[in-house]
């Protein structure tokens, strides 16, 4: 199959990240290996084709970066950044992660999780609705992850607020990817704090951390770099997907009505709700990946260097793989969804996500059992990296 279509996909497109899907289709029908010339890359788009390219980490490399434009840039290498990094060193890195956020430190998170549900909430209770992602979604996984990291509250709000307008996108143009350059940044008086003031937060363990070097057989401390990228990504990464997620979940319940009148009379659905949620609305619906030797999909040779997206979000909607794709359905039951990534690439923060978003859902469905959503005052955020609601207004 070639690509001789006229269809075009651009992730920088406006229109078309307000409403990829009839898009998305057209490149699985098609065009299931896409080419765009404008900025010179290629997509991935089915189901298969994108769970394979996951897995297969040798050809396609993260190493160069994990955003089309990162790779475009050419971005230099950043210690720490496990997410732009292949193995042995993203095992090495990840490893250390995984010492400092256990599964229990972030299970021991619910009660805290819960209180904040509840500071955000409870003052809207009997009034006619508010607006949900400013007063809620975004803040939560602000203050779960700068609790967890160890960044003081006060600073949180700036830190999301340059964040989210470092992501931001010009229409129509792709950024130089070099705010990624930058992401530990604003850590540094914070890691400086805790070098001095060691606590129980994230950036005290990995001062402490250890490990063997599996470049020089050493045993060694991280450094500095390497700990403000790790508490970049994971602040980043955390905040936004989090967000977008519960804004996807209030605005699809107002459409399933049904659905939510269920969840509601049965709390023990939620988890199902949520992931079927992270299917039918990927919150982050395409990566980046280098591809390190020539490949042929489809009867289109991929050349070796070339940069390669993963249409994650198009591969959650592929009706090769689900039953009527584009109906959100919790009782669906076909497997593992793409929304986290597959492989060794499998998003870190996966775990505390799906907490936060069965939390967040729990705590809105014991105080409204049923909204709407206005539309048409809404407001979308376009980034490279996520896709979704920056302001919902919720109507009770």
């Amino acid at each position: 199959m070639s690509t001789s279509t006229d269809v075009y996909y651009d992730p920088y497109d406006f229109d078309i990240d307000s409403d990829p899907y009839p898009t998305w289709k057209r490149l699985r029908d098609e065009a299931p290996v896409y080419y765009n010339e404008k900025y010179n890359f290629y997509a991935l788009s089915r189901f298969a084709d994108v769970e394979a390219a996951s897995v297969d980490w040798e050809t396609f490399s993260s190493a160069r970066g994990v955003t089309i434009e990162m790779i475009q840039a050419e971005i230099p290498k950043m210690n720490g950044l496990f997410i732009g990094e292949d193995p042995p060193e993203h095992d090495m890195h990840r490893k250390i992660l995984s010492r400092a956020v256990t599964p229990k430190r972030v299970k021991e998170l619910d009660g805290s999780i819960r209180g904040l549900c509840a500071e955000y909430l409870d003052p809207h209770v009997g009034s006619d609705g508010f607006e949900v992602v400013q007063s809620f979604a975004a803040n939560l996984p602000m203050r779960v992850i700068g609790a967890l990291v160890g960044v003081p509250e006060e600073f949180q709000l700036e830190i999301r607020e340059d964040m989210d307008a470092e992501g931001r996108l010009e229409e129509g143009e792709m950024p130089d990817g070099s705010y990624i350059l930058t992401i530990g940044e604003p850590y540094r008086p914070f890691l400086e704090y805790r070098r001095k003031h060691p606590a129980n937060d994230f950036i005290s363990e990995l001062i402490e951390a250890t490990f063997t070097d599996v470049l020089t057989g050493k045993d060694r401390h991280l450094s500095d770099e390497e700990i403000l990228n790790y508490v970049g990504q994971l602040n980043g990464a955390g905040n936004e997907t989090t967000a977008r997620l519960i804004g996807w979940t209030v605005k699809v319940l107002a459409e399933y009505p049904e659905a939510r009148a269920q969840l509601v009379a049965d709390p023990s659905l939620i988890p199902s709700a949520i992931e079927e949620m992270l299917r039918f609305e990927a919150p982050s619906p395409i990566q980046g990946r280098y591809v390190t030797k020539d490949v042929e999909m489809h009867g289109v040779r991929i050349p070796e260097g070339s940069t390669l997206g993963l249409l994650t979000g198009a591969a959650g909607r592929d009706e090769r793989r689900y039953e009527d794709p584009d109906t959100f359905d919790m009782f669906r039951n076909s497997g593992h969804h793409l929304t986290f990534g597959y492989g060794v690439h499998f998003c870190f923060g996966a775990a505390l996500a799906r907490i936060e978003g069965r939390l967040a859902l729990e705590e809105l469905l014991k105080r409204f059992p049923t909204w709407d959503v206005d539309l048409k005052s809404a407001e979308f955020i376009h980034t490279s990296t996520v896709r979704g609601y920056e302001k919902l207004n919720m109507l009770l």
